[in-house]
């Protein structure tokens, strides 16, 4: 896979990876002379090749071969070094290592060589794995109405930058409609999954006026594309999600829980969950546990900030093995713009797992702006919840 022509750029090895071969060398040129005659460090000068191709190219090794067969040549025929004379050049112990290190040299140049070509296929997945993200998980509008929106997405593999979890805003004619979740299992099947979803959501999000109704035709799209792939795992191929529709003209957030974390209400002195206690399945489980899905209603003013997120955020474990407190955490941290919560969130979960992430982990969050002001937050909130439909 090429970009404009082009490879895509391969990752730099750490600064101390590509010194390493001058610091092996002036290891040797400290210890060699100081060393008895019996005591030929230079021998150590056989690895140099495999050293330098940690993080070089083919054509630096093969270099850096000869450089080392040449060296210990005079390192064998200088006196200076442990009273050796000069018709050590030749000895046969010597010239064994001069032959044994540029074999040593030509498996480094072949190692070089094949490093490279997995580095540039890791580029072309890593890649490729960005474009389907992109197009998978397109980046939620900033703005919508008088909604500001943002997100974000870490996925627990370092080699893939996608997995299942998923989110989506759309703005449609029945007010703002947003969507998170995360799908059972890993890998492609998972990928397959969510793209399926969302879709279905991105379709249904427009003709369906009523949410439930929406949930309902997400969920006959996920059981008809688990039957489409066979198999004995069909029950367990399943989503666990949140839908939430914030409508235009009326202060109020409708949630639709689908067996996931309930989303989160943010106002000025006050972050709680939006539960009741009474999650529906996930779905492609509805028709199997035969129980309906409902719809809360909860206030939602001017100043107000819902957050939406995956199991990967609540089951981030310090290096103790203690959850992430994220109720405590946005407690602590007060209100704060979307762009800004949701970067702090992600440094935290980086920092409270220690770059050690075991789930890939996905955020979204909506904030009503304020009727009389233009950025959030810390202005007027909402009143108290008005009920369930």
């Amino acid at each position: 896979m090429r970009h404009d022509g082009r490879y895509p750029a391969l990752p730099a090895p750490p600064t101390w990876m590509r010194w390493l071969p001058v610091m092996y060398v002036a290891g040797v040129l400290v210890v060699e002379p100081v060393t008895p005659e019996s005591w030929p460090v230079s021998f150590a000068l056989i690895a140099l090749p495999l050293v330098t191709a940690f993080a070089h190219a083919a054509v630096v090794v093969a270099g850096t071969t000869v450089f080392a067969v040449g060296f210990e040549m005079l390192l064998a025929g200088t006196p200076c070094c442990a009273g050796r004379p000069v018709g050590y050049l030749w000895e046969r112990h010597y010239v064994a290592v001069y032959a044994c290190t540029a074999l040593v040299g030509a498996l480094g140049t072949v190692l070089a060589a094949h490093r490279i070509r997995r580095e540039r296929t890791l580029a072309d997945v890593r890649f490729v794995a960005e474009i389907a993200q992109r197009v998978l998980l397109r980046p939620v509008p900033h703005r919508i109405g008088n909604l500001l929106l943002e997100s974000f997405y870490l996925s627990a593999a370092a080699e893939a930058r996608i997995g299942g979890d998923l989110y989506e805003a759309v703005p449609t004619a029945h007010g703002v409609r947003l969507l998170i979740g995360d799908v059972r299992g890993k890998g492609l099947l998972a990928v397959e999954t969510a793209a399926a979803m969302l879709g279905a959501f991105r379709e249904a999000a427009h003709d369906e006026a009523d949410l439930r109704a929406l949930v309902e035709r997400v969920d006959v799209s996920m059981s008809r594309r688990a039957d489409q792939l066979g198999g004995r795992e069909v029950a367990e191929r399943f989503v666990t999600a949140v839908f939430a529709e914030i409508p235009h003209a009326e202060r109020v957030v409708r949630v639709l829980n689908c067996g996931h974390p309930p989303p989160l209400l943010i106002r000025p002195g006050e972050v709680r969950e939006l539960d009741r206690g009474r999650p529906g399945p996930p779905l492609n489980l509805g028709m199997l546990v035969g129980d309906p899905y409902r719809v809360d209603t909860y206030a939602f003013g001017p100043g107000d900030q819902l957050l939406l997120y995956t199991d990967g955020v609540t089951e981030t474990r310090d290096p103790d093995g203690v959850f992430y407190p994220l109720l405590q955490r946005l407690r602590s941290w007060g209100p704060m713009p979307p762009p800004e919560l949701l970067a702090r969130l992600h440094r935290d979960l980086l920092d409270y797992s220690r770059d050690q992430l075991r789930d890939d982990t996905a955020a979204l969050t909506a904030f009503l702006l304020p009727e009389t002001a233009s950025g959030p937050p810390g202005s007027s909130h909402g009143t108290p919840d008005d009920g369930s439909s």
